[in-house]
């Protein structure tokens, strides 16, 4: 079992992507339970400065891991950092992780933050991918979703990044919010099929427990759309996108063409390995997930200190390995699970350890399979309505990975 706090070796060669979290947000959107903190961010400047270290202490002990094909700013709100800020971080992971020239490079945005003038800058520094949160172009869904935007403001941030020269822009919008129409959700559709950007991520609201809206529907202030309401949308956004040319290749997510496709996310899907670097950030490397101190100032603390910020890993068996290649896999709607990378990856093959489970799925309609002689496994398009209860069933009904905590 590895020593607590330790990073998990990958085989030498191995490419790992990177994540950088960067907790800060001016406001809390009521939706929100990620790792965020609000009123914190006289805290940057010390949080950039703790990344840089973590990610050479990781180096130094996880030692070489390849070139690492992916960097992705996750949030919070990764545009409240300056662009210098942006640039000593891509830097950094050039020397420690040998990030490529021709990596993907992508920052979380959100529209109120973005200006020409920070677009450009951010493009000079190496971010070569934006995402933005636009969630919503209606008045109703902003206001209902707390965003600290403007619909107007969204459309501009959107030219702006246009006039700077990026050209990879990935768009997420949010159905299934409190009082929203079939209508209101085929507008935003449209406006994103006028834009055009290369990728776009639709995400169904959850209430998730804890969280203001929960709260707010809980007590009747706000009304949850049914769940068929929601299919419904899903389905709208399917019909429309495929009618368009988009390419449907994730349960969530769309590309313009497949070379757009999120090559940092496809890394988790494809049950990747990948460092997580920030306060609650999470990586995977070989067996082990690891997940870092939470609070922003107490991971500051702790790599100021020289130590690893590292609250917890779990030790993965391999039969919860398997069952999460499976379980990710599966929401690749293009692609799905390939038989042969399975078995030559895990040493065992899926066709005969999950055969009950496929016989099951298929013969409702949920998964087929593509390709001659059962060579991928895939969810159909029913299937991809009850995606996470599909893939949900490949995981081990077994207890939980053993944990270490620091």
């Amino acid at each position: 079992m590895t020593q607590p706090g330790l990073p998990v070796p990958s085989p030498p060669g191995a490419p790992a992507g990177l994540y950088a979290h960067v907790p800060f947000c001016r406001h809390i959107c009521p939706y929100c339970d990620f790792n965020t903190y609000a009123g914190q961010e006289s805290l940057i400047p010390r949080y950039v400065d703790a990344l840089l270290a973590e990610m050479r202490l990781a180096a130094e002990l996880a030692g070489p891991t390849g070139n690492a094909p992916t960097l992705f700013f996750g949030g919070g709100t990764p545009s409240l950092l300056t662009p210098e800020q942006v640039e000593s971080v891509i830097r950094q992971a050039r020397l420690s992780f040998g990030l490529g020239e021709d990596a993907e490079i992508t920052l979380e945005a959100n529209p109120e933050n973005l200006d020409p003038g920070y677009l450009l800058e951010l493009r000079a520094a190496g971010v070569n991918r934006l995402s933005i949160g636009v969630q919503s172009q209606q008045r109703a869904g902003l206001r209902v979703l707390g965003r600290g935007h403007r619909s107007v403001q969204a459309g501009q941030a959107y030219e702006a990044a246009r006039v700077a020269g990026h050209q990879n822009i990935s768009l997420d919008f949010i159905f299934g919010w409190p009082g929203q129409t079939n209508a209101a959700w085929e507008a935003d559709l449209r406006v994103l099929l006028d834009w055009r950007p290369e990728h776009v991520s639709l995400y169904s609201l959850i209430l998730e427990p804890g969280t203001p809206l929960q709260a707010a529907v809980k007590k009747g202030i706000l009304t949850a759309i049914d769940d068929d309401t929601a299919a419904d949308q899903y389905d709208r956004a399917v019909d429309m996108l495929g009618a368009a040319g988009w390419e449907h290749y994730e349960v969530a997510n769309w590309a313009r063409e497949p070379r757009f496709r999120s090559r940092h996310n496809l890394l988790y899907w494809q049950n990747g390995a990948h460092h997580g670097f920030g306060a609650g950030a999470h990586g995977t490397l070989r067996a082990a997930r690891q997940s870092n101190i939470l609070l922003p100032s107490k991971y500051i603390e702790a790599v100021e200190a020289g130590r690893r910020p590292v609250a917890l890993t779990e030790h993965l068996d391999p039969a919860t390995e398997l069952g999460e290649t499976m379980m990710l896999g599966l929401r690749l709607l293009v692609d799905g699970v390939s038989m042969a990378d399975t078995l030559a990856r895990h040493g065992v093959d899926p066709r005969e350890r999950f055969a009950a489970e496929i016989a099951r799925f298929v013969a409702i309609g949920m998964l087929e399979w593509r390709g001659d002689g059962q060579e991928r496994l895939r969810l159909t398009v029913a299937g991809a309505l009850l995606a996470n209860d599909v893939c949900a069933a490949f995981l081990p009904a077994t207890p939980p990975p053993t944990t270490s905590p620091r």
